[in-house]
């Protein structure tokens, strides 16, 4: 499950997608995930679905890669559809004693499901299409106003983009660390979900001490190579808006168009 994580990941290309302004891919993801919560019609999460898929073709990422990233909150889906249908009160479609399903709770704990899937894919398309550095500059260019407030964004937007560009890392480690303790005999398959998590203990001491180790690492060579924060720096590649952007905003518009369409002057489904 560790291998299926995909969030802070890079995927390598040459789409549209991936020359766009980090820019535009991080305010319309934003715009993305508001979006995700406003919608209540199964027509409208259709398009919704519809448009994320075009994204992933557009930007030439394996949607089996793209589909991988959900296996790890496979268990907190599952868990949140059970809370709201046994949880729910409305029309009771069967009961048995306390335990009571209903047309809303199913309704709901669906929603809710399809929010959680558009929102992790639509936010791992970002990822897997921009490089930490790129993340990094269009934060910092679109928080650059706050700097007239005394914030640090600079090394704020720093911060965010290590700790999502460690993710893969830490993974790595923690996959190995694993393996490690396997071969020494720890069992971190069989028992009760209470006893499969004492068996990370062993796991996560480990983890721990690698974590600060390359903080530490990271720390030194930024040091060596004179780094002082974002006073006075320069970029190599300056931030330009182009064509491409253009082509990815008037396409999200109209997707943005279509997603009101089906919300509010269609029947709800």
């Amino acid at each position: 499950m560790i291998k299926d994580i995909t969030l802070g990941q890079y995927f390598p290309g040459d789409s549209l997608i991936h020359r766009a302004d980090p820019r535009v891919k991080i305010i319309l993801t934003l715009v993305i995930m508001t979006n995700i919560f406003l919608i209540d019609s199964y027509l409208a999460f259709a398009v919704f679905a519809g448009f994320i898929a075009m994204a992933v073709f557009i930007g030439k990422i394996p949607f089996a890669y793209t589909l991988k990233g959900l296996k790890p909150i496979m268990p907190i889906i599952v868990f949140t559809a059970l809370v709201n249908i046994f949880t729910n009160p409305g029309i009771l479609l069967a009961g048995y004693g306390p335990v009571r399903i209903t047309y809303e709770g199913i309704d709901t704990a669906a929603k809710m499901s399809l929010r959680l899937v558009l929102l992790i894919m639509s936010s791992s398309i970002m990822t897997l299409t921009t490089t930490p550095i790129s993340l990094t500059d269009g934060l910092e260019r679109i928080l650059s106003p706050l700097k007239h407030l005394k914030v640090p964004v600079h090394e704020f937007s720093m911060m965010m983009t290590v700790a999502l560009r460690f993710i893969p890392t830490l993974l790595e480690e923690t996959d190995k660390i694993m393996k490690a303790q396997a071969s020494r005999g720890a069992d971190f398959e069989t028992g009760n979900m209470f006893e499969r998590a004492k068996s990370f203990i062993p796991v996560l001491i480990p983890l721990f001490v690698s974590a600060f180790r390359r903080a530490d690492d990271l720390a030194l060579a930024m040091e060596a190579r004179c780094y002082r924060g974002g006073e006075g720096r320069t970029r190599m590649k300056q931030m330009k808006l182009s064509k491409v952007d253009f082509r990815i905003v008037v396409s999200f518009l109209l997707f943005e168009f279509a997603l009101i369409y089906v919300q509010y002057f269609k029947l709800h489904i």
